[in-house]
């Protein structure tokens, strides 16, 4: 079983059933050898960009992440720490900790934001 991290607009482009999500991304998620990952730092986010207004997403997220068969990665002290020998390509907090994470963990990361690879992680898209 590989472990794919899946970032916050694939897991949610996936329970929307939309296909934005390339092929690839499509393909490895319906792999039964893939074991796709979901950080809880992504549904940190969605909640407050839901909370917010800048967001839509299932109310029941933690459910259908559950109902899917999406793995919930925490955030520990390591992937904590680790963000602080980041380079700034990205800004964005939450991006940085699933830099971070995939890193730390030694996992690709499903995404189409481009400035991740500049971080030297595993881009699958």
């Amino acid at each position: 079983m590989s472990r794919l991290l899946v970032h916050t607009h694939v897991v949610l482009w996936w329970l929307a059933d939309h296909r934005r999500n390339s092929a690839t991304v499509d393909q490895r998620l319906r792999d039964p050898y893939t074991e796709p990952v979901v950080s809880i730092a992504s549904v940190w986010e969605t909640a407050i960009k839901m909370a917010l207004g800048k967001l839509s997403a299932p109310v029941d997220l933690p459910q259908q992440l559950t109902d899917r068969g999406f793995t919930i990665l925490t955030v520990d002290l390591e992937h904590a720490w680790a963000v602080r020998g980041l380079p700034h390509h990205h800004g964005d907090p939450f991006d940085r900790m699933l830099v971070a994470q995939a890193l730390v963990e030694d996992v690709p990361i499903a995404t189409a934001d481009p400035r991740f690879a500049a971080y030297g992680v595993r881009v699958v898209w």
